[in-house]
């Protein structure tokens, strides 16, 4: 049922390590990266180093079919011909992984070419959270996740009885955290039986394929703090993120990432120019009220409709969170929610772990993602950590809650 790794395929992944290996193949293949794994929880992974070596090894067998070339070809005409044939090419190489167990703590790190660790972040996760609860909740099976989650199925159905829900729209975001493989694709097939004018599709190529649904997903905070160190002035980096995603881009995958210095700093780069030419925006950290206020008061001093941009919000929602926020921006702009864990990890009866795999540094120096939540901060360089807060004048408050939770 597992095979040879909990990852089954090349296309098992988040589409956005797709659309930002193509940029970065076109705009920066010679970069060096350094990544690095953080559980954000009390729990002892030790024990499952081995297996986890294991099941990475394994990756570098999977490789692009060509089925599955066709279909990324066929139905995503902004993935370049030479890039798609570089995936066909493209293998997992896992002597760019280090794995150790210290002081009752995992470390994992990766180094290497952009190009080449970046798509290791999603398979990694993925595959140390099956083998993990594998040994922990061997009573999580078939019978209960489908009960569980045609509970979540009738939660929705009867939050709907309260407010109209014609215009609510969510997809899956959950295979980095997923209970496993067996279980998302169980999950996506329901949600796409029961809630078809609902659940809008997945973050996973695979799923999305073999569910005929959308497949979602533009860029993630690596892209953003890949701008920090290449030659730019810190300052402009941001900007310079925006402005290089449209260029690849043009006009599609027009949904951007907020929160790598903060809402703040965001709505300040966000001139006119960004404001047409982006579609929406996506929340991932803090106060999701209070940050999509603050996105329509900005795009209303630029005098650009609200009502014509949508707000994607993807930050630990369940159907009672999502509803609440969907519900207060109702009639003002467009909603959109990515939910993952709830979905896709939690069945009741097992906690889903609460992690990440960051980029810490570029081309050998440091980059940080500054979070609306503090504790989602990472950086593992204090000094630049407090030049980028400097120079993007982050709020004092926000500065002393950062520091704090690094």
């Amino acid at each position: 049922m597992f095979g040879r790794t909990s990852v089954q395929s090349m296309l098992d992944t988040d589409f956005y390590k797709l659309t930002m290996g193509q940029a970065y193949l076109h705009q920066i293949p010679g970069a060096e990266a350094e990544w690095e794994f953080k559980c954000r929880t009390d729990e002892d992974l030790t024990p499952y180093v081995s297996l986890l070596r294991a099941e990475l090894e394994g990756l570098s067998e999977l490789y692009l079919t060509d089925d599955q070339y066709n279909y990324l070809a066929s139905n995503f005409s902004f993935l370049s011909p030479d890039y798609l044939r570089w995936l066909q090419l493209f293998r997992y190489d896992p002597s760019l992984l280090s794995l150790n167990a210290v002081n009752g703590r995992l470390q994992v790190t990766a180094r290497g070419p952009q190009l080449h660790v970046s798509p290791f972040e999603i398979p990694l996760m993925a595959c140390l959270s099956e083998i993990r609860n594998r040994q922990r909740y061997p009573e999580v099976d078939g019978d209960l996740i489908r009960k569980s989650t045609y509970t979540k199925i009738k939660q929705l159905e009867a939050l709907g009885d309260k407010c109209d829900l014609s215009d609510f729209r969510f997809a899956d975001f959950g295979t980095r955290r997923r209970f496993s493989f067996a279980a998302q694709k169980q999950v996506v097939g329901m949600l796409a039986q029961h809630l078809p004018e609902n659940f809008v599709g997945t973050s996973n190529p695979l799923f999305a394929r073999e569910f005929g649904v959308s497949c979602i997903g533009t860029m993630a905070h690596e892209w953003f703090q890949t701008h920090q160190q290449l030659n730019y002035r810190l300052v402009d980096s941001q900007r310079a993120a925006l402005d290089n995603w449209v260029t690849e881009y043009r006009g599609d995958l027009g949904v951007a990432l907020t929160d790598i210095i903060g809402v703040d700093s965001f709505c300040n780069d966000l001139d006119l120019y960004f404001a047409k030419l982006y579609d929406g925006y996506r929340h991932d950290s803090g106060d999701p009220i209070l940050w999509g206020d603050k996105i329509i008061a900005r795009l209303e001093a630029l005098k650009v409709d609200p009502s014509q941009k949508t707000l994607v919000f993807s930050d630990g929602l369940n159907f009672e969170k999502a509803v609440a926020i969907y519900s207060h921006f109702q009639g003002r702009i467009k909603t959109s929610f990515g939910i993952g864990t709830w979905l896709m990890g939690d069945f009741g009866v097992n906690k889903p772990m609460n992690m990440v795999m960051k980029m810490v540094r570029l081309n050998g120096h440091p980059v940080a993602k500054i979070s609306d939540s503090p504790g989602k901060t990472m950086c593992r360089d204090r000094s630049f950590l407090e030049y980028l807060m400097n120079t993007f004048a982050v709020d004092m408050d926000v500065r002393t809650k950062v520091l704090a939770n690094i």
